[in-house]
């Protein structure tokens, strides 16, 4: 049964796609927040969200997608796949210059994915592994030669997931240390303007841009305003026009949406899957003995988080994959509300009261009281935790340096469990430095052969079995906690037209975005 606040959400988006048949106006600059201020915004570096939600409109991918998955142009205008679907051939438009006047060039595709990525992106080498060869056949097409074939290969390449980076930028520097991360350099329909760190991050129009006629906008103004009430007030006194996903917090959301000239769509996260997840430490400590992790999941009441803290948006997971992801298995014993359980496990591995440092996430109230809600379920079965609270860029360290115990997250899982889920249980993702990938160190040959065959297995049937027996091992060993499948409305004016139009939402949607004032 749907909420009233999912009714309502459900019923305004629908109202808003009348405004796709409207005459589209020119001008005008939207007026937005970022929350929390992203570390930085050179997309495939940083793979967070909010430096995806600002970066999407500076830098694209090959392709963008629609809500139900389908591919369509983006940097490439069309492509084919030979008849053993190894081979992937990419034809790039020819007018796409970058923002500092530069060719766009097949060259730049194979520099961006078999160097940049290779080295910085976690996401995009678990689809790398699977290529062979890329070549530039000549400046306007990319040939992808697969190992073998790769059933999500198509749906990787939206922007965050395969950045298209400058070659003659990057190529032959210290990547993380180019001076170009201050001023990103993309293809995308808003060129970098001004970062007034704190303040406001100010995108312009890109008037060079290929796709005729667009933006419409002729800019972006990103708020960095890190008081929740203030960010409520700043949308409700009229200084801001759109409020993207995890911007205000959720005890807010029901009183701004019944505001005049407001629409919100829960629409533009189908490609993300957004996950919310507890990494637990699998190398010492408590959190290595997997009888504590299953006391965890045990301890905590995921529904109560759901109902109350995120206003009954999103769905308590079974397990490892989410609803969205394909091939989940829906025969798993799910992970109840059951502190009696928990307690049992904790005798039975002789738990001593050893102290468990807990990390939020600082992206909000409503993580933060996500956590003590957690605290509370945990002491409650008699786990000694101690939280430890740390701003993004802390957070991103103590997570890269595995100096944690249990740490909130959320990650993408983008439709396919080969490109968003495998990513955080293989062992030959565990690399420091990172806090997007195999972070809580759990190893499983098992689960890395079968993960492994499932990415190439054919037809799906095959691919279904094998993702079967996986979840099946996941759900005993229990290497994170699988906490929420995240529902993110995205609350806007209604005058603002056309601003979810692809599977990422806002991400890249200011492109096709319009003001009808």
């Amino acid at each position: 049964m749907k909420t009233p606040l999912a009714i309502a959400i459900t019923a305004t988006a629908i109202s808003a796609s009348s405004a796709f048949a409207e005459e589209p106006k020119e001008g005008g600059i939207i007026d937005t927040i970022i929350q929390p201020e992203p570390p930085g915004l050179v997309l495939g570096m940083i793979q967070n969200a909010p430096t995806r939600t600002v970066a999407g409109n500076i830098y694209e991918g090959l392709l963008r997608y629609t809500t139900d998955l389908e591919p369509m142009p983006q940097l490439a205008e069309s492509w084919e796949v030979s008849d053993d679907g190894r081979t992937w051939t990419f034809h790039l438009r020819e007018d796409v210059t970058w923002h500092d006047g530069e060719p766009f060039t097949a060259e730049d595709v194979v520099f961006s994915a078999d160097v940049f990525h290779r080295e910085l992106n976690p996401s995009a080498r678990a689809v790398l592994q699977h290529v062979e060869s890329i070549e530039a056949t000549d400046d306007h097409t990319v040939v992808f030669t697969l190992e073998k074939p790769f059933g999500p290969f198509l749906i990787s390449f939206e922007a965050g997931t395969f950045t298209m980076v400058p070659k003659h930028i990057y190529e032959g520097t210290e990547f993380r240390d180019n001076e170009a991360n201050n001023h990103p350099i993309g293809t995308g329909p808003f060129k970098f303007e001004n970062w007034d760190r704190g303040t406001v991050i100010q995108l312009v129009k890109n008037e060079d841009y290929y796709e005729e006629e667009l933006p419409y906008l002729d800019g972006i103004n990103w708020h960095i305003i890190p008081d929740g009430a203030s960010r409520a007030v700043a949308y409700e006194n009229g200084t801001v026009d759109v409020l993207p996903y995890g911007t205000v917090e959720n005890f807010d959301i029901p009183r701004l949406t019944e505001l005049d000239n407001t629409c919100v769509t829960e629409q533009g996260h189908e490609y993300f899957s957004p996950f919310a997840m507890l990494w637990m430490n699998n190398r010492e400590g408590p959190t290595a003995d997997k009888r504590f992790r299953q006391a965890v999941m045990y301890a905590m009441d995921r529904q109560f988080a759901r109902n109350v803290l995120w206003n009954g948006l999103g769905k308590v997971p079974l397990g490892a994959f989410g609803a969205n992801a394909r091939f989940q298995n829906d025969d798993l014993e799910p992970y109840d509300h059951d502190p009696e359980r928990a307690r049992e496990l904790l005798d039975e591995m002789g738990y001593d009261g050893e102290e468990v440092r807990l990390l939020p996430l600082p992206y909000g109230e409503t993580w933060t009281r996500w956590a003590e809600a957690v605290q509370q379920n945990l002491k409650e079965v008699g786990i000694n935790v101690r939280t430890e609270a740390t701003d993004v860029g802390g957070w991103n360290q103590r997570l890269g340096d595995w100096d944690y115990d249990l740490a909130f997250t959320y990650l993408y899982q983008y439709g396919d469990p080969a490109l968003g889920i495998s990513r955080t249980y293989l062992s030959s993702n565990i690399e420091k430095g990172s806090p997007w990938n195999n972070v809580e160190g759990y190893e499983n040959e098992k689960v890395d052969e079968l993960f492994n065959q499932a990415a190439t297995a054919y037809p799906d049937e095959e691919r279904e079995a094998l993702y079967h027996e996986v979840q099946e091992i996941l759900q005993e060993d229990v290497p994170v906690g699988w906490l929420l499948e995240l529902g993110f409305p995205t609350i806007y004016r209604c005058d603002v037209k056309n601003l979810v139009t692809s599977g990422v939402g806002v991400n890249d949607g200011f492109k096709d975005a319009w003001l009808d004032r």
